[in-house]
């Protein structure tokens, strides 16, 4: 992955509502992926697990921006009203999943963080 690819922001996946309108932008933030973890979520389990898990991480790319929305609700999204997801947004969604751990593990080349307050020494 080159830096210009590492640095750019995933745009999130939007739903609209053909009935009412509403948007539902699905995103994941550092506490999204917390709240997810501590459900025992991982990436490999959504390869391993694709019924359980793959419910599971659309769940919980609603609690970014729709921590209200309940899990019946996206159940019955992700079932009835999309009908499953598509290969691609299932792709964006295990992108934007991976996308706060970019906070904590830097790929820059030489190593070192621009302005950093703190020094490293390996």
């Amino acid at each position: 992955m080159s830096k210009s690819q590492a640095n750019e922001k995933i745009k999130p996946l939007t739903l609209t509502d053909n009935e009412t309108g509403e948007k539902y932008v699905l995103e994941f933030s550092r506490e999204s992926v917390k709240f997810a973890e501590a459900r025992g979520f991982t990436i490999e389990d959504s390869v391993k697990f694709p019924q359980t898990k793959i419910p599971d991480l659309f769940y919980f790319a609603f609690r970014k921006n729709h921590k209200s929305v309940s899990r019946e609700r996206t159940d019955r999204m992700l079932y009835d009203d999309l009908q499953g997801l598509s290969t691609a947004a299932l792709e964006r969604l295990l992108m934007l999943y991976q996308e706060p751990q970019n906070a904590l593990i830097r790929t820059n080349e030489d190593g070192e963080p621009k302005n950093a307050r703190v020094t490293v020494e390996l």
